[in-house]
């Protein structure tokens, strides 16, 4: 599916997981889509394979606290403990999440990263999915969850882990297009 001309915001910071980040990516890069990484992380950051496993450094296209909703089609959030744990705790990164909300733009969250959903009060109300063990913490953010593979909820897409890649990237697309 082709998304040539729209442009992707992938928020992320040091200790993402790589392969939730370059997969979707990937993706929208081969579909003619322009990509690109903001973060809090300044020069490069750090991916991480699983929690444990240093992955690849990536540039950072973006700072976090120059970003702005409005140059961007939608926001791609890709998981991994570490990163999800340090954006939902840095405040430009929040007001990152919200404004593509407020201005109703495709929000994609995989595994942890519907984290920073329920941080920014994005999550109430709202039926998604997530990796397992941050279930809990979405339900008492007001979410209603499902263990689905994607899940689609107006302008919010979500799906649980790497497995679930090829369904995201697909609802991604589709959203753009």
């Amino acid at each position: 599916m082709a998304v040539s001309g729209k442009k992707v915001a992938f928020l992320l910071t040091r200790g993402v997981e790589q392969v939730e980040l370059t997969s979707p990516r990937g993706a929208l890069d081969a579909a003619g889509a322009e990509t690109a990484i903001v973060s809090p992380s300044e020069g490069t950051l750090q991916a991480m394979k699983g929690d444990w496993e240093h992955g690849d450094e990536f540039t950072v296209d973006v700072p976090v606290a120059e970003a702005r909703a409005e140059d961007f089609d939608a926001l791609v959030l890709p998981g991994g403990t570490l990163n999800t744990d340090a954006l939902r705790l840095d405040a430009d990164a929040v007001a990152f999440v919200k404004a593509f909300f407020a201005v109703d733009k495709p929000v994609a969250a995989i595994c942890h990263a519907p984290w920073i959903l329920a941080e920014s009060g994005e999550a109430k109300g709202r039926t998604l999915t997530s990796f397992v063990s941050t279930k809990t913490d979405l339900i008492n953010a007001g979410a209603s969850w499902e263990d689905s593979e994607v899940v689609v909820d107006g302008n919010l897409i979500t799906s649980r882990n790497p497995g679930d890649l090829d369904a995201f990237n697909s609802a991604i697309a589709t959203a753009l297009s």
